[in-house]
């Protein structure tokens, strides 16, 4: 049976049934994986023509793409197909681990924001954006993105504390320096494309910040000279946090432009007013060949992402990263 893969043009043979991902393994196609499971989505892509088994669909992380993506390790071969891979230059390969840490800072941001820093017994791979799992207890278990880069040493989450969550009220009163944590993963797939030279968008809503701000210092870090529109968004002034980090990186990073985008009540010198879509629909004109970060709620996500597309930014290089608050 013949698989052809695109943008590579190459056919592979497979046998019916055949796993996607252990096909290309096979085959020695270059391809980014992670879990293994079907939880991660750094092994999406895409079924141009043909039909294929796929047995992850209620496994995948919400917003991990539109329809006719699949991720290759929950996939079978059962004809004739074609699949499309991503960015076949930007493999990652972190294999999902699971390591202790251990809490060694918990510290307010906002009025609903925490700083958590954590400690692991192991050192952990992951690329600037991705994010990983953390087990409190076997009660409470809640993916969260990290907002440094491997090398930090620690791992740091921005928490958003829910009114009556069961994970980040235990996070906030129940949680000490010194407690062990389980972290899993990397996972995810909305990461730093690194070989990317062209401009690039960073929209971060809430704690979204998090992830997009370990996109910024991963960019720096590997001394990439794109050119970057940061435009985070939050509700109101009290919401707001990072200024100093985002203008330290700004420093760092001369092709960098923060805006900050309050909904109501910002201070007009040095923040906007309104929704973060409002502001790019503003600035930016056509975006073709720039790729896009997006991270926050899931409607702030789906409405740029929107914006993003109609300015002229292809879908595969959207990498979109939605909080949603089950569990939380």
């Amino acid at each position: 049976m013949e698989v052809l893969i695109q943008p590579l043009n190459r056919v592979i043979q497979v046998e019916p049934g055949a796993n996607l991902l252990e096909a290309l393994q096979a085959a020695q196609v270059p391809m980014s994986y992670s879990c293994m499971a079907g939880r991660c989505g750094t092994c999406r892509c895409k079924i141009l023509d043909g039909e294929v088994l796929d047995g992850a669909r209620e496994q995948q992380r919400p917003l991990d793409g539109d329809e006719g993506y699949v991720l290759a390790c929950r996939t079978y071969i059962t004809e004739p197909c074609t699949i499309e891979i991503q960015e076949p230059d930007e493999i990652v390969v972190h294999p999902a681990r699971i390591v202790k840490a251990t809490v060694t800072s918990i510290k307010d941001l906002t009025h609903d924001i925490k700083r958590l820093r954590l400690k692991p017994a192991k050192p952990v791979a992951f690329s600037p954006g991705q994010y990983v799992q953390l087990q409190f207890t076997p009660e409470h278990v809640r993916p969260y993105s990290m907002a440094g880069v491997c090398d930090d040493g620690e791992f740091e989450f921005h928490v958003r504390l829910v009114p009556d969550g069961r994970v980040t009220g235990y996070i906030a009163n129940d949680l000490k320096l010194g407690d062990p944590v389980r972290v899993s993963g990397p996972l995810g797939s909305a990461y730093l494309r690194r070989k990317h030279e062209g401009p690039m968008l960073c929209v971060a809503g809430g704690t979204g910040l998090a992830p997009i701000l370990s996109i910024l210092r991963g960019a720096i870090s590997d001394g990439m000279r794109n050119p970057i529109h940061l435009y985070f968004g939050v509700r109101s002034p009290r919401d707001v946090y990072g200024l100093d980090w985002l203008a330290h990186l700004a420093q760092a990073h001369p092709a960098l432009k923060v805006h900050v985008v309050v909904s109501s009540g910002g201070d007009p010198a040095t923040q906007r007013c309104g929704l973060v879509t409002e502001a790019i629909e503003q600035d930016l004109g056509d975006l073709t060949d720039w790729r896009a970060y997006l991270c926050g709620s899931p409607p702030m996500v789906e409405s740029t992402m929107l914006v993003a597309r109609r300015k002229g930014i292809a879908p595969e290089h959207v990498y979109a990263d939605a909080f949603y608050t089950q569990g939380t």
